[in-house]
């Protein structure tokens, strides 16, 4: 049986699903931010018309799904399966969100690193002939991540310089077997990092070098550099985590300079006070499913490296001074079947 790994990390994908259909839905944040135009839906209202924050979260992820359905001109039955995670205990973002779809359901968490993890997932199943469409959606909600995690809104904490602006965000993306790009040719698949951070207001600190570990597997695998890519992008490290992963890879030797992170580019951090930048489960996926594939429409871009990152805490291990295992999961994004 011929195998479709190369090396110990990496999957090469010989039939190279496609991107068929993409969307992303945003709030008021994303809407002030750099990247509006990219969006498909922006809504000020933080509860997207529903009762509470949590159900707000929900209704990105179908408003999300719906649009990639709608611009693929796709019904929820053409999907085989649909993997969706989000960062709210049981992902009830995604499970009360998507439930009406009525397609057959993979629950994921992978905190940050989800659309990563979801995009891997769905286009293994392709590639191996156990699929023909597959969508992956996540999402996140600053209300609800902030009453989850920290401390609810009208407590009025103090926010640290190396803190993150969780995204109010969602965004959803349709594989299929075929169609006309760009296409999933390689993915790798995150190990679980664990230096020892503690400090749940740096997560730049501790997912980067999860970053670090799975990136340099996708390098040494297909022997490939940092330069055969026009982009290298994790999601979302910010400001302080990008510098690390920035500096600890080209000491190995790594030329970084078309490195970037969806945390850094999704807001305008000065003007909109967002401190180290970006975050969210939604981050990444907007930015994906916005900015970056409509770059390959536009012929922008024509192969990247998406990487998004992803920490493995909860409030409770938190509240228990445990540390904060990370991981990051990788796909290639192509013009061209590369994998074929």
């Amino acid at each position: 049986m011929e195998c479709n790994r190369i090396g110990r990390r990496t999957v090469r994908l010989r039939r190279a699903p496609s991107v068929v259909s993409h969307a992303c839905v945003g709030g008021k944040m994303e809407r002030n931010g750099p990247l509006s135009a990219h969006f498909d839906e922006l809504d000020d209202d933080p509860f997207f018309a529903q009762k509470t924050w949590e159900l707000g979260e929900s209704e990105l992820q179908r408003r999300a799904v719906g649009h990639a359905l709608e611009k693929g001109s796709l019904s929820a039955k053409d999907l085989d399966f649909l993997f969706a995670g989000d960062l709210l205990n049981q992902c009830i973002g995604s499970s009360f969100g998507l439930r009406d779809f009525g397609v057959p359901y993979f629950g994921i968490y992978g905190a940050c690193s989800t659309m990563g993890e979801g995009l891997a997932l769905g286009a293994m199943l392709i590639d191996g002939g156990f699929a023909t469409l597959v969508g992956a959606v996540t999402s996140s909600h600053f209300c609800t991540a902030e009453r989850q995690y920290r401390a609810p809104i009208p407590y009025g904490s103090q926010r640290t310089p190396t803190a993150q602006w969780t995204a109010t965000a969602a965004g959803c993306c349709i594989l299929g077997a075929q169609g006309q790009g760009p296409y999933v040719t390689h993915a790798v698949c995150g190990r679980m990092v664990d230096l020892g951070i503690t400090d749940a207001t740096n997560m730049g600190a501790a997912m980067a070098p999860a970053a670090i570990d799975t990136l340099e597997a996708l390098f040494e695998d297909t022997h490939t550099r940092p330069q055969d890519y026009d982009l290298i992008i994790t999601g979302d490290l910010g400001e302080l985590g990008h510098k690390a992963v920035s500096e600890l890879m080209e000491r190995d030797g790594y030329d970084m300079r078309n490195y970037t992170d969806c945390g850094l580019l999704l807001y305008d951090r000065a003007g909109q006070d967002m401190h180290a930048g970006g975050s969210g489960a939604g981050c990444s996926a907007a930015v994906l499913n916005g900015y970056l594939l409509r770059g390959f429409r536009e012929g922008r871009l024509h192969r990247i490296v998406f990487a998004p990152t992803g920490a493995l805490l909860s409030p409770t291990s938190t509240f228990q001074g445990g540390s904060i295992p990370s991981i990051c999961h990788a796909v290639v994004l192509s013009d061209r079947k590369e994998g074929a």
